[in-house]
């Protein structure tokens, strides 16, 4: 007899936890679904690793604040945009949120050296950026996947690359390539020259250990590399790119996005007065 009981209980349980669950992935879904709706015609104002990076500051030396500035895509340099898709997406406006090949060559990459390498696109940073916290989780990079297949779907790729500019991290407490080209350059981001543009560029692989204001022989070397047209795939002429330039334009990229330099030469500190900007 209580075993007969205990049957509809368990039952009405299952039931009552399933549908817990349901209910808290359609929640999730109708709010990540209208959080990317949202940022398509808002500006971000604040991003989970500015408020984590300032508020795990306060525990350290010296606290960090947050410093930036948006601005309209209109406003950023072309040659900054320029810029950071020859650095980190050279697929960028033919590619629907990942790049198969630059994955295939980070696995590649990898295999064969101690500094581990990602092929995350534009795409994928932003995604991460603004909608997910800081973590090297198999969770946060599945959450990472479901954002960028959300944001190609709904955003622009001009939307996307304007978030990108205006909430990538180019130094401690500095987000967005507005604050960045006020403060290391003292000028505006729509003014920036495309040795300025690479030279920020240059540092996304860690705008933290590597440096604007006082950048390494690694990072100009990485700056002239960039400025040196590899992996060429601008605003204007993205859609009509030949098929049979792709490969060279891979293997352009790749030789900035897997630059070996870095394992023989991580930051030292050399400066160079004529290509580092005032501070």
């Amino acid at each position: 007899m209580n075993e007969e009981l205990a049957a509809p209980k368990k039952s009405e349980r299952i039931k009552k936890y399933l549908k817990l669950f349901l209910t808290i992935i359609l929640g999730f879904f109708i709010l990540s679904v209208s959080s990317v709706i949202i940022y398509r015609f808002v500006p971000v104002p604040y991003t989970p690793l500015m408020f984590w990076k300032s508020a795990s500051s306060i525990f350290q030396k010296e606290t960090i604040g947050i410093e930036k500035k948006w601005v309209p895509i209109k406003n950023i340099s072309m040659q900054m945009q320029r810029a950071v898709i020859r650095a980190e997406d050279a697929k960028f406006y033919i590619h629907h949120g990942f790049d198969i090949e630059a994955i295939e060559a980070a696995i590649k990459y990898n295999k064969t050296h101690k500094k581990q390498k990602g092929a995350s696109t534009i795409s994928q940073q932003t995604a991460k950026n603004v909608f997910l916290w800081p973590s090297r989780s198999w969770i946060r990079k599945g959450m990472e996947v479901y954002f960028t297949v959300l944001i190609e779907a709904l955003w622009s790729k001009e939307r996307i690359i304007e978030v990108y500019l205006n909430v990538i991290e180019l130094g401690p407490g500095v987000y967005g390539v507005e604050a960045a080209s006020q403060k290391y350059f003292h000028k505006k981001a729509k003014n920036l020259t495309g040795r300025e543009a690479s030279l920020m560029a240059a540092v996304l692989p860690n705008p933290i250990k590597f440096k604007i204001n006082h950048p390494s022989a690694y990072i100009l070397r990485r700056q002239r590399k960039i400025m040196g047209g590899g992996a060429i795939v601008t605003v204007a002429t993205a859609p009509e790119i030949k098929p049979e330039t792709k490969s060279q334009d891979s293997k352009d990229f790749f030789d900035i996005k897997f630059d070996e330099d870095e394992d023989k030469d991580l930051n030292t500190g050399a400066d160079s007065n004529d290509s580092a900007p005032d501070n």
